[in-house]
């Protein structure tokens, strides 16, 4: 009997990515965003290879800064890119798009930037400015006009979280609520004031910095010198009565909101008197004594409150405590900032915080839990009081009024990447008085700085090519260890 011929049977093995040649996988990460590209390169060995080959990196950094030049050897273009990415977000160069602008005669007590719009508040006037990223001029501003006193606090809130949400074209929107010593609150959209919130009996001092809740039902929190926490609903019509609850209990003003980070129905609130309380916004109970689910109290006048987790850090007097919201017990000290703290930031993806005294900033690692914490780095540029911080993970900038500068600093360093004169361009006098400032990526809003109270001035940092002097980025931290401090 013949054998049975063998069978060719074909190979039915899976094929993956991994499979293709490296080249074919080149040529498809070309049509990809960075994001893609780095979300390609947390998969695999293989693929992180390709996400990082010269000739992806060559095209992203193309396609991102047109005409900058690639050098060739080490580092490789990844590098160069990231480099180049650090170097702008710090602000490290002297050719920033520049616009200078000048408003109404009034100082302006909160600055903000909202893609292609800087919000100015002064007085109680909103003013909206539109600007064209490419070019150095406003192209269009608007004056929104609604309160009858001074606006005290000023928030950003995704469109979407609101009752104003009509379509997915306005994922990417925000509205403005703004809180005013006229006893309402406004939420603006649109050039206009669509609600106004009433219910206070006296001034509405501060807002919170998220909104509560979840789903559709978002729910905004205020307090006021009525020593009352009140609650509003953003997500139902303007047919029905906003004012959801009001919480009793603080015996003076309030000056700090802030909702926690592991609970996003605790409320945690802060009084002139320095007295903590964390109330539930999500107890069946209208009563505040139900509602209340701690309290506690700190030492000094309140500065800032930031949560993070299952801890909020309160600054106040010349300290930093982080109190436990589920003990509402001292957790520990994280900074202490004698004689007085003026302002505070934090940056939890970095586990660092920042504080501004009378002439100097510091940063503080909230790992260390201490009695007694050391600083991580002294940002000391002989400068005065500082009362204006902002801190992301690139930067750390500082400002105050006492002072026409604005210094930016390196996050992970404490190096001084650069000093920006705030004042009319050309300016030679030593006109003082920072009011406000904004920060977003690499464009920064000063307002201040001029013989105009209502003077602004913007610089966005994007595409920038003409490096800052060394001289500019010799200044270094007092307890960091000296490094490269050269400019990209």
């Amino acid at each position: 009997m013949a054998e049975r011929p063998t069978s060719l049977a074909p190979d039915v093995r899976a094929r993956t990515l991994t499979d293709l040649d490296a080249d074919v996988l080149a040529h498809c990460a070309s049509f990809l965003g960075l994001r893609e590209v780095t979300n390609l390169a947390m998969t695999c060995k293989p693929l992180r290879r390709v996400a990082y080959s010269d000739s992806i990196w060559s095209r992203l950094l193309t396609e991102r800064w047109p005409g900058q030049c690639i050098s060739s050897g080490y580092p490789g273009v990844k590098e160069q890119y990231l480099a180049r990415h650090t170097a702008l977000h710090q602000m490290k160069f002297e050719d920033p798009l520049k616009i200078w602008f000048t408003t109404y005669t009034m100082p302006h007590s909160h600055i903000m930037l909202d893609r292609n719009y800087i919000l100015l508040a002064q007085g109680s006037i909103l003013q909206r400015l539109r600007f064209e990223p490419s070019e150095a001029e406003v192209a269009a501003y608007e004056t929104l006009r609604g309160h009858g006193s001074r606006i005290t606090c000023m928030r950003l809130f995704p469109i979407v979280d609101t009752s104003l949400f009509r379509s997915e074209m306005q994922n990417e929107a925000n509205v403005i609520i703004t809180s005013s010593s006229d006893r309402t609150i406004r939420l603006w959209w649109k050039g206009r004031s669509q609600r106004c919130f009433k219910g206070h009996n006296g001034p509405v001092t501060t807002l919170a910095d998220k909104l509560l809740g979840h789903g559709g039902r978002k729910v905004l929190a205020s307090g006021g010198e009525d020593c009352t926490v009140r609650l509003w609903s953003v997500s139902c019509s303007g047919k029905h009565n906003p004012l959801t609850l009001t919480y009793y209990g603080h015996e003076k003003p309030l000056s700090c909101l802030s909702v926690a980070k592991h609970k996003d129905s605790l409320l945690v609130s802060i009084s002139k008197d320095s007295r903590v309380r964390v109330w539930d916004t999500s107890a069946s109970s209208s009563s505040s004594s139900s509602a209340c689910v701690g309290m506690t109290c700190v030492s000094g006048p309140p500065v800032a409150m930031k949560c993070h987790d299952a801890l909020c850090y309160i600054a106040a007097g010349s300290l930093v405590t982080a109190i436990d919201l589920r003990t509402m017990r001292k957790a520990f000290t994280a900074a202490i900032h004698a004689p007085k703290l003026y302002s505070f930031e934090m940056l939890p993806a970095k586990w660092l915080l920042c504080t501004g005294g009378e002439d100097r900033a510091i940063l503080w690692d909230i790992r260390k839990s201490q009695e007694y914490p050391e600083p991580m780095a002294d940002l000391d540029s002989n400068s005065s009081r500082v009362t204006l911080l902002h801190m992301d993970p690139y930067k750390v900038v500082t400002g105050g009024p006492f002072d026409y500068r604005v210094n930016v600093w390196e996050t992970d360093t404490g190096f001084l990447a650069n000093s920006l004169d705030c004042r009319v361009p050309g300016e030679t006098e030593n006109i003082v008085g920072l009011s406000a400032i904004a920060v977003d990526g690499c464009r920064i809003v000063t307002g201040g700085c001029a013989e105009e109270p209502g003077a602004m001035y913007y610089r966005d940092f994007s595409n920038c090519s003409i490096p800052v002097s060394l001289g500019s980025c010799s200044s270094a931290s007092k307890f960091w260890e000296q490094g490269d401090s050269s400019c990209l």
